[in-house]
């Protein structure tokens, strides 16, 4: 099962495709998908789809950092990176991947994550929002 699926009681994941790190016209491997480098938004958005079709992202969100990479500066996230979002901090900053890309560290977070809100007694509040339902713990008092 993928973590993904795992933790979705827990946690949302999403995936910010940033710049090309092995782009056909710069550092590219052979076998290797033919992608240039981003020159425009749509050149972007038209590369985030081809991961969207090729991949299954399952409940994973995609998003796309902007043309003058400001996630992918700030996070310092190339070629990937995994990162623990929790009450708008960050929790969690992996190693860059691939060589320091540790996921059984994120697993283990978010383990101890869901055993410590187990614990905590909640109720279920639905929330109707963009035509989804979103639901949110609810502290008792």
């Amino acid at each position: 099962m993928k973590i993904s699926q795992r933790f979705s009681n827990v946690a949302d994941f999403a995936i910010i495709y940033i710049e090309e790190a092995h782009a056909a016209d710069e550092w590219a491997f052979e076998k290797n998908v033919n992608i240039f480098q981003h020159q425009t938004e749509e050149e972007r958005q038209k590369a985030a789809e081809m991961l969207r079709e090729d991949t299954d992202l399952g409940n994973v969100r995609l998003f796309m950092d902007t043309m003058d990479n400001n996630a992918n500066e700030k996070y310092a996230a190339l070629p990937e990176r995994l990162f623990i979002l929790h009450e708008g901090k960050l929790s969690y900053i992996g190693g860059v991947g691939p060589t320091l890309y540790r996921l059984e560290e994120v697993e283990k977070w978010l383990t101890s994550f869901e055993r410590k809100i187990k614990r905590l007694p909640f109720k279920m509040l639905v929330h109707k929002h963009s035509q989804k339902n979103y639901i949110a713990p609810m502290r008792e008092d």
